[in-house]
């Protein structure tokens, strides 16, 4: 059985899974065979397994930087939100019902008898696991039955380190009152501290850091800079609005606008495309109008009626019609796919029931079904008219609806495998002259090839004199990679691994730094 290690947060959004990410990366280049898990996760952003299963992006992420495939074990229980009172509840991998907050409360001690399954599996095959917790271990309210937390970390006996942000302020008060919050088995958990998203002169927090350690007895690990340059994929679409402040915008020649609908999902379909020379990605914030864009993307959403309902009560259905009109394209994925046809109805109720009218660009209709269809794809595209590509790319559906196309509408997409066999299947639509298209089909702005074509396609809409540099499409895989390796080193450089090792129960392996983190800013 492995070893363990647990980190938790004061609050959500301190940076945890960032941390867990590192800790993956590093473990694993020390010659560890490691993993991560989390318990319990609660998010739009998600991601499908070779064999079709639902799990959370950032076990998704932790899994690459540990070198591993994502496993659905990694991420045992995955809350959906699809309003402000109820969630998916997806198990496993599998979407076991819709629950409100009480249910999902009342449902939690069978929830953990699924959360012990999963870790002993993970744990039987890897040699130490790195487990991430949820929000705080003193949510008074929350503790009974706790499975994010400390419930994990007692089942798993995994030692805890606590991480604190201080860029929010308030990092001693929150450290000190989370260990004052914990009953005494919960305190003895606790190994020590880190203080994370650090800005300035790092002697300055000395007196606090001497508060710290003579109040609680454990010591501060480790101080993590605030830092910018290094590319990591986000879960939370919280951190959405970072991404729009970049100066150069006009400076791009090709202007792409995604709507953040209040119930977006799956946003990181887009990252490949932002990181693109000669394109601006920006998202449109809620009140925000989306202005002047060579394209429009309507992204997925866990609830494709109420985000409908959104575009209408925000006008922004006015200016996707005059952006149509005067010629920009307008793509949907997945639930965007869905509101780009004429009608959607909910009967079952999986969402929030009824029906609704589509924005009518493309002749297609979407009916809700009970059941969830997730898997990864191998698809070629068929449609004419939209731009020139004749590969096969690769993605994954995360979907509840079925979707019908018109007698006189191709598909855009002909699926031909799906989690590693065999198939014939249509996908997505396109309007006659290719300036509309929607597909089912999440990551396909992933493949290199794919992404350069349709940029180009979009670069002569435009019309604009300038060109985009004629070099191949960024390696997106690669770019990746080189964000775990200095996420790595950087963290690797401001805990004290010693400590670390000795607190997960594992002999300390030295890692020779190969280069410096180049092109990172740490303020």
């Amino acid at each position: 059985m492995a070893r363990s290690i647990m980190i938790q947060g004061t609050s959500s959004h301190v940076g945890k899974s960032i941390l867990v990410a590192a800790l993956c990366r590093i473990f694993r280049d020390s010659g560890i065979d490691v993993a991560p898990f989390k318990a319990q996760n609660m998010a739009l952003n998600s991601f499908v397994t070779e064999d079709g299963r639902e799990m959370g992006r950032s076990q998704a992420v932790q899994a690459e930087a540990a070198g591993l495939k994502p496993d659905s074990d990694m991420n045992p229980i995955l809350l959906k939100p699809n309003s402000d009172t109820c969630s998916q509840l997806i198990i496993q991998g599998k979407v076991h019902g819709n629950l409100s907050a009480a249910e999902y409360h009342r449902f939690k001690e069978e929830a953990m008898e699924y959360v012990e399954e999963s870790y002993r599996r993970l744990a039987a095959r890897h040699g130490l696991v790195v487990i991430e917790g949820a929000g705080s271990p003193a949510e008074i309210n929350l503790r009974e039955n706790d499975i994010a937390n400390m419930g994990t970390a007692h089942m798993a006996k995994a030692p805890v380190i606590l991480v604190g942000d201080i860029d929010r302020g308030g990092v001693f008060a929150s450290l000190v009152g989370t260990m004052e919050l914990l009953d005494e088995r919960d305190r003895n958990r606790v190994n020590g501290f880190i203080i994370n998203k650090f800005r300035g002169d790092i002697s300055i927090l000395r007196p606090g850091i001497e508060y710290l350690e003579e109040r609680t007895g454990l010591p501060v690990i480790g101080i993590v800079p605030y830092f910018s340059g290094i590319y990591i994929q986000d879960e939370d679409s919280m951190s959405l609005g970072d991404k729009n402040r970049r100066k150069d915008a006009n400076d791009k020649e090709v202007n792409i606008a995604v709507i953040r609908l209040p119930h977006i999902s799956n946003f990181t379909d887009f990252d490949p495309l932002s990181l693109e020379e000669g394109v601006d990605l920006r998202y449109v914030m809620h009140g925000e109008s989306i202005g002047s864009a060579d394209v429009i993307i309507i992204p997925g959403t866990k609830n494709t009626l109420a985000d409908l309902a959104y575009l209408r009560d925000m006008g922004y259905t006015e200016e996707i019609e005059t952006h149509v009109r005067n010629g920009g394209t307008l793509i949907g994925i997945c639930g965007g796919y869905q509101m780009l046809g004429k009608k959607i109805s909910d009967p079952y109720g999986v969402e929030r029931g009824g029906y609704a009218e589509g924005l009518g660009y493309l002749d297609v209709e979407t009916v809700m079904d009970k059941a969830k269809s997730t898997h990864q794809i191998e698809a070629a595209m068929t449609a004419r008219g939209v731009f020139a590509y004749s590969g096969t790319l690769s993605g994954y559906e995360i979907h509840m609806g079925k979707t019908s196309l018109g007698s006189k509408t191709a598909p855009l997409f002909t699926v031909t495998s799906r989690d590693g066999n065999k198939t014939r299947a249509d996908d997505g639509a396109s309007s006659r002259n290719g300036m509309v298209w929607g597909t089912y089909i999440h990551g396909i702005f992933d493949d290199g090839p794919f992404r350069r074509a349709f940029i180009e396609r979009i670069k002569g809409e435009s019309r604009k004199t300038r060109r985009i540099p004629a070099a191949g499409a960024i390696d997106h895989n690669g770019i990746k990679e080189e964000g775990y390796r200095r996420l790595a080193q950087l963290v690797m450089e401001s805990l004290d691994m010693d400590a670390i090792y000795r607190i997960a129960g594992m002999e300390r392996r030295h890692i020779h730094l190969r280069n410096p983190v180049e092109g990172v800013i740490v303020n």
